[in-house]
């Protein structure tokens, strides 16, 4: 069993890049993973514990999504986005499985295309907070190469959508980049940025340990909303009015590196590989999806293209990615 806390505590944000070849997500073939992992955790809104088992899965499966207590599986595509409410849910006959986004920017980050997730609850564990523990358990199980190659969805046209003071924008990239910047009313966050190109090493080491974060003075507002209700000082990143309530952050820049973990899951929705760099300014769940949607629904926006790694790099990658034997 992994005890994913004191694994952060002992070996600190920092070791994650141990976990993950350098390189880029743009490798020739899908990949899944080599066998089934399973962990146990509470949902962060829900409050209740959930069991989750990842499987491999076959070639052009994509993402999915089941709820083994109902039985309904739901595709993470951007067409069974439900509510974004502090969190992105998917949504499907009536049934619903909450705060995909950490886990779907994990296997996005570490380019996962093919892959089963069965809960028998209705929202994915949150653990942490962060997408560290997804990127352990992964690596613990390694990644398998397919014999289909990828196509990856390259941004040919910039689109954006503005609402107020918030922003999101997609624009052409040869790489899938993140530039976002974040401001709130309060010392600590008048203004965070960050700009990163997304590889399997950068994720792993700059962005995957980033936890979701929230403020004191709105803990009770959203517990009788139905939401955060198991939200801790285990699990989320937690601002009184003078600091943070928590021992100490990850990073300096903690917050904003979360919310990159953010885009970077819910991007995943568009089902394929990037190229193209999103900027982003004070945005959140409901403005990623929609410039996500804005993207595939303007005419000249993107093209879907092969791979351009070469096999043995893939091969190299996939090498690099399997468990070391004992």
């Amino acid at each position: 069993m992994i005890l994913f806390g004191t694994w952060i505590a002992t070996y600190g944000a920092g070791a994650f890049a141990t976990l993950c070849p350098p390189g880029t997500v743009n490798v020739v073939y899908r990949r899944t993973l080599r066998r089934e992992v399973a962990c146990t955790g509470i949902g962060l809104h829900c409050g209740r514990p959930v069991r989750l088992r990842l499987l491999p899965a076959p070639a052009e499966h994509g993402i999915r999504f089941a709820r083994t207590d109902v039985g309904v599986e739901i595709p993470a595509t951007l067409g069974y986005i439900g509510s974004q409410d502090h969190a992105t849910t998917l949504s499907k006959d009536g049934v619903s499985i909450g705060t995909v986004e950490h886990l779907l920017s994990a296997l996005m980050g570490l380019g996962i295309d093919d892959v089963r997730v069965e809960l028998d609850g209705p929202e994915v564990p949150v653990l942490d907070g962060s997408a560290a523990p997804f990127v352990i358990l992964l690596h613990e199980v390694g990644l398998r190469p397919l014999a289909v190659p990828r196509q990856l969805l390259r941004v040919t046209q910039p689109v954006e959508v503005v609402h107020g003071a918030k922003s999101a924008r997609l624009v052409p990239c040869e790489h899938f980049e993140v530039s976002y910047a974040i401001g709130f009313d309060h010392p600590l966050l008048r203004h965070q940025s960050l700009s990163l190109r997304v590889t399997p090493r950068s994720f792993t080491d700059l962005v995957a340990p980033a936890r979701t974060f929230g403020f004191l003075r709105e803990v009770e507002m959203l517990r009788k909303a139905g939401l955060a209700l198991g939200g801790s000082l285990e699990n989320a990143v937690v601002i009184g009015e003078t600091g943070v309530l928590n021992n100490k952050l990850r990073f300096e820049d903690e917050f904003v590196r979360h919310k990159i973990l953010d885009a970077i899951g819910d991007l995943a929705l568009l089902g394929h590989p990037i190229l193209g760099r999103l900027e982003a300014t004070k945005a959140g769940h409901a403005l990623h999806a929609a410039v996500a949607r804005k993207l595939v629904a303007t005419p000249g926006a993107f093209e879907l293209v092969p791979s351009t790694a070469t096999a043995p790099a893939a091969a190299a990658a996939a090498k690099a990615l399997r468990p070391a034997r004992a």
